[in-house]
């Protein structure tokens, strides 16, 4: 049976009000992203202006979908092909994945009228959890986030004392490919493999910390929701980092590699601490 690839960035993504639509359809990737601009609309979904700026992205997910599956999708964005009152447009658009680029199709709003803000975070799940403000959120920390002694020098260990547990990230594989002078530093890849980490529910107050350590701002990580497993229970949506633009993975310097093991030994699994130390050694250090 043929497929379409489809990048959904609003209302159909995963734990989002329609994504049920999509719920028989392959997920190719769940970190994807075109370039763009992402606009609120009036109706409570967001719509994209597509754009060539490598800077301007709009971030979703990218599905397998069937003719039949597409048509009903059709309906619910009120998409008429060659009719004059079609409420969007179907365009063709690249997409990109941590495994590379593929075409795909998006769904595009024709009504200007219906048009807001413009949505900055380019993120719909993002701008809705800072939007709605809640008391909490959940954080995974996977690299040197783990790392207590760093929250103490930073002064903000308070925030991370409501440690929920170690947590199990399916389908992504961390690696080190955030270049940096001195050694590159830790990051995750979808694609297949497993990652453990430290689920913590912070204050919101902890968010503007997170996003400058990561360098959000300056392009550096991107803040990214994933679906994360403990002790058996999946807890969605929640907030963890992936690198904007990656490069070959290299060595990790040994300061940092150190915070690493130290924030993992006696809390992740025995097997998994065992695993960062054998790429650790196969990658070797920048002293």
């Amino acid at each position: 049976m043929a497929t379409i690839h489809l990048f959904v960035y609003g209302t159909l993504r995963k734990n989002e009000n329609h994504h049920h639509y999509l719920t028989k359809c392959p997920l190719i990737a769940e970190q994807a992203w075109i370039n763009g601009v992402m606009v609120e609309t009036s109706e409570g979904y967001p719509t994209v202006e597509l754009s060539e700026k490598p800077s301007e992205r709009v971030y979703g997910e990218l599905y397998a979908v069937s003719t039949e599956q597409l048509e009903t999708i059709d309906v619910l964005k009120g998409y008429k092909e060659n009719d004059k009152h079609s409420l969007s447009v179907r365009k063709k658009v690249l997409v990109h994945t941590d495994q590379g680029e593929q075409q795909g199709l998006i769904f595009v709003s024709l009504d200007k009228t219906l048009q807001q803000e413009v949505i900055k975070a380019s993120d719909w799940k993002l701008y809705n959890l800072q939007r709605n403000a809640p008391k909490t959120f959940y954080y995974f920390a996977y690299g040197s986030c783990m790392d207590t002694e760093r929250f103490m020098k930073a002064g903000v260990d308070h925030f991370f004392e409501d440690v929920v547990g170690v947590g199990m990230l399916k389908g992504y594989q961390m690696g080190y490919y955030f270049y940096a002078p001195d050694g590159n530093r830790a990051d995750i890849v979808e694609g297949s493999g497993e990652t453990e980490g430290i689920v913590y529910q912070l204050p919101i107050e902890a968010m503007d910390y997170l996003f400058k350590r990561e360098g959000v701002t300056v392009g550096h990580y991107r803040p990214t929701f994933v679906n994360v497993t403990i002790d058996g229970t999946i807890y969605k949506d929640v907030l963890t980092f992936h690198v904007y633009d990656k490069n070959p993975q290299s060595a990790p310097p040994l300061f940092y590699a150190r915070e690493i093991l130290r924030a993992a030994e006696g809390r992740l699994s025995y097997k998994y601490v065992q695993h960062l130390k054998d790429e650790i050694k196969k990658l070797g250090v920048v002293n």
